[in-house]
């Protein structure tokens, strides 16, 4: 009788091995589990369908024009989807929750619902768009200038939105009246953000595009529009250019006239503040589109 001892060790070998992978498998699959628990573990912001179309950028309305709004000009927009509201607290700490983000917004009262995240600068939202493309497979990114400034005016051509004059109870900022375009109606200073759509949406179905907390986009700052994209597209520039970036739509605590369709301003792209947040957008071109 013969006995085959090297494939009999063969065999064993193989029992053993195919005995730890499955006892390797048991003890981690609870934390990729867990993982994906962690990641899925929140609600995406809902989108609205901005249609394409050309507009006129700028201060077009001719009222309490500044340099910077200079000169108006057409840009071509390709149709692109956009959040209804800025991204909230919640979200927010989800990211920081997969220790993805590391920032915790100070005196935010970021753990309320609904709120607003604030104290975020332009730096700390890109690490936040790598983590949530990473856990949606989606392409969210900031807005271009272009596509923040067609998605506010959403067809209009007057200061704001909702025409001439705006008042408390469609934005949430300081309350005055709009006296360059000769409104008079003074409003409530809340002194205080609020819960994202609190007021009325425009005609997109964007809420808070005037007031609340101003908004990132993803340009760098030039001070005029001379030599600004036509296609829509955001707007580069050099290393000394793009040490600061845009923001748009007014802030709780800032006066009607910031709050215009047309007002642009930058910060330090560093810089954290109580009144700046940020919404985000998904082009129809590489995204899955939501519903």
């Amino acid at each position: 009788m013969t006995i085959d001892i090297l494939g009999e060790t063969y065999l064993s070998f193989k029992k053993i091995l195919k005995i730890l992978l499955i006892y390797i498998s048991i003890i981690f699959s609870p934390l990729e589990n867990a993982y994906a628990e962690e990641s899925s573990n929140f609600t995406l912001p809902e989108v609205a369908n901005i249609p394409a179309g050309i507009f006129e950028m700028g201060c077009v309305s001719s009222i309490d024009c500044k340099d910077r709004e200079k000169p108006v000009h057409f840009v071509t927009i390709p149709a692109f989807q956009m959040t209804k509201t800025e991204v909230t607290t919640e979200l927010w700490a989800a990211c920081v929750s997969a220790k993805a983000c590391n920032h915790e917004p100070e005196n935010n009262g970021w753990t309320e619902s609904d709120m607003p995240v604030r104290y975020i600068s332009w730096d700390d939202v890109q690490v936040f768009i790598t983590w949530l493309n990473s856990v949606t497979d989606n392409d969210y990114r900031l807005p271009s200038e272009a596509e923040w400034e067609y998605a506010a005016r959403a067809g209009t051509n007057t200061p704001f939105n909702t025409g001439m004059c705006i008042t408390a109870q469609q934005a949430n900022f300081e309350g005055n009246a709009f006296k360059a375009a000769g409104c008079d109606k003074q409003g409530i200073n809340r002194k205080k953000v609020v819960p994202v759509a609190s007021f009325p949406a425009n005609e997109f179905g964007l809420y808070d595009m005037h007031g609340n907390v101003y908004e990132w986009v993803a340009d760098c700052w030039h001070p005029n529009y001379n030599g600004a994209p036509t296609d829509g597209s955001s707007w580069s520039g050099t290393a000394g250019e793009c040490e600061r970036h845009t923001f748009r739509g007014g802030t709780w605590h800032g006066a009607v006239d910031y709050m215009r369709s047309a007002f642009r301003y930058r910060y330090p792209r560093e810089i954290r503040t109580g009144g700046l947040g940020f919404r985000l957008v998904l082009s129809h071109s590489n995204q899955r589109l939501l519903n």
